[in-house]
């Protein structure tokens, strides 16, 4: 089961600029999705741990970590923003290239992407969402499944993903992209459920 659709319309970054803020979209190759309600707690505990050892590990970096909600920007060629087709909101972003970055968000394709997955989300950041990050050259994307106590992880290989790793939420992990950030799995235990 997907995102709901705003609507049959296809869109532009310039239209959903114009948006009301209190509704959330995010637009994949022009179609609006609706984002999920707030995130469950454990969700948000998560991302922040996630968030909190990756500022750490960048302290002094020239990469930048974002967390969502932060607009990523993805064309396909050198269009305009205004008709930019797919603007993502990723749960963590790192971006290395600070010619990417503007008052906006993020323009182009991060280097790390992070998705911590809810019930009513994982379909789309599996599907959608890994096409979408392969396809505009996102050098690493992970999949945290906190319920399974899982991470996927994609590494591009030229211009696809390669087959992903699956690893379990257990000891250090290093960032293929980044190794300068090691995630320690086990200050997430309480976070996980049992």
């Amino acid at each position: 089961m997907g995102l709901p659709k705003r609507d049959a319309a296809r869109h532009t970054y310039g239209e959903y600029l114009r948006w009301p803020e209190e509704a959330r979209y995010e637009l994949i190759d022009g179609v609006a999705y609706a984002m999920a309600p707030a995130p469950s707690r454990r969700h948000q505990e998560v991302l922040l741990e996630l968030a909190r050892q990756v500022a750490n590990a960048l302290e002094g970096h020239p990469c930048r970590p974002f967390i969502a909600p932060f607009d990523v920007r993805l064309p396909r060629a050198g269009e305009a923003d205004d008709e930019i087709d797919t603007v993502v909101q990723p749960d963590l972003s790192v971006v290395c290239d600070p010619r990417k970055l503007d008052d906006l968000g993020c323009r182009g394709a991060p280097d790390w992407i992070v998705e911590v997955l809810s019930p009513t989300t994982a379909s789309h950041d599996h599907i959608l969402k890994r096409a979408v990050y392969e396809r505009a050259g996102v050098r690493e994307y992970w999949l945290v499944h906190p319920v399974d106590r899982i991470v996927t992880v994609y590494r591009l290989d030229g211009a696809r993903f390669g087959v992903p790793e699956v690893c379990e939420l257990i000891g250090r992990q290093s960032v293929g992209v980044l190794p300068q950030i090691e995630i320690d799995w086990d200050r997430f235990a309480a976070l996980f459920p049992q």
